[in-house]
């Protein structure tokens, strides 16, 4: 047995792999990962840029497509439509096998309307109605005005991958968006088992950014906080999710069939060379939740990982590390707002780059 497979059957945690590439389709190397515990697949528009980049699998698809007069970026979603297509059907096992907690494959709205409800609901919906799958998630990241297109998605039935949490408040914000929309799909009559949701809380990149702050702040308290803030905060986030989703509220709602929606760690890979390259999946374990890793990270613990529940041990000191970076003089709202706005910015970035490539692209097509 693996390790990846040690964390589910042990600690009902579901590691899921942070690709998806065409290479990995063809070649069968999905198909092992799945084979070794790999229980869900993520992307964003970083990844499927890269994957588009480094691969000539997709060439012919685009150049057919350019040629029947498909604008470049029209091109692009036929693209990742199909990457994501074919991923489904290969995770789609493990969905019917775990009564559709697992085997799911996420698929980002473009970055350019994460500012914009109304866009994002719309984004959101055309996706999941052109792929129609029962283990596909839509990710939308969780800004102010994400927010609220993911209680109106959920509210009509649609499953969502709510993405770029940084924060514990908006985390608050995503999981009552999540629970006043499945209250909206009982009202209307909806089927609850069908809606499906799971919150990526990030990681590594707290730590990369608090640290970043400590050391700008000196001193020996600050420096005592190095390191710590990250795993502190999801655990916190774990006691968060584990008080939303019991009492009478939630009870009239999982009496109608509905899922919790899943905490999932993102962002796993450490940044830092002086951490312990598998310091945020051993720290993080423990059941409902999921691990979303890169291939480094998968070998990383698959060789030299610790497999014990940890997501719920050391609280108090959790509530400590949070209180003393108030002591010192960091904002951790103010921290999630900057990384919040770095990652929409660095996925719009991505996803216009790739844009460029693929125009050039065309332009050497038209010049045969």
């Amino acid at each position: 047995m693996t390790q990846l497979e040690r964390l589910y059957t042990e600690h009902r945690q579901s590691p899921w792999l942070d690709n998806l590439t065409r290479d990995y389709l063809r070649d069968g190397t999905l198909a092992a990962y799945v084979a070794g515990g790999v229980r869900g697949v993520t992307a964003n528009p970083t990844i499927v840029a890269k994957a588009i980049r480094a691969s000539d699998l997709y060439d012919a698809q685009f150049f057919a497509l350019t040629a029947a007069g498909y604008s470049v970026a029209d091109a692009y979603w036929e693209m990742a439509v199909r990457d994501v297509a074919d991923a489904l059907a290969v995770l789609r096992p493990i969905h019917n096998r775990s009564d559709g907690s697992d085997g799911f494959v996420s698929i980002e709205v473009a970055p350019d309307v994460a500012h914009d409800t109304v866009a994002t609901i719309a984004a959101a919906t055309r996706l999941h109605e052109r792929i129609a799958r029962p283990n596909l998630l839509v990710k939308i990241p969780a800004t102010a005005e994400g927010i609220p297109a993911i209680a109106t998605l959920i509210g009509r039935g649609l499953s969502i991958n709510v993405t770029l949490i940084f924060s514990l408040s908006r985390y608050e914000q995503v999981i009552e968006a999540y629970l006043s929309g499945l209250e909206t799909v009982a009202r209307r009559g909806g089927v609850l088992p069908a809606v499906r949701s799971v919150a990526s809380f990030f990681v590594s990149r707290v730590d990369t950014h608090v640290d970043a702050q400590l050391d700008r702040i000196g001193g020996a308290d600050a420096a005592a906080l190095r390191g710590r803030v990250a795993i502190a905060q999801a655990r916190l986030a774990y006691q968060i999710f584990r008080d939303r989703f019991s009492g009478p509220r939630w009870q009239k709602l999982a009496a109608l069939g509905a899922a919790p929606q899943r905490p999932l760690w993102a962002s796993t890979s450490t940044k830092n060379p002086d951490y312990p390259d598998t310091r945020y999946v051993d720290s993080l374990i423990g059941p409902y939740t999921i691990n979303t890793m890169a291939e480094s990270t998968i070998a990383a613990f698959d060789d030299h990982g610790t497999v014990a529940r940890t997501i719920d041990t050391g609280l108090p000191e959790a509530t400590r590390v949070m209180n003393a970076l108030h002591t010192v003089g960091i904002d951790m709202e103010e921290v999630g707002r900057c990384l919040e706005d770095q990652g929409v910015d660095a996925f719009h970035q991505s996803f216009a780059d790739l844009l460029v490539g693929l125009s050039d692209k065309a332009h050497q097509l038209a010049q045969r």
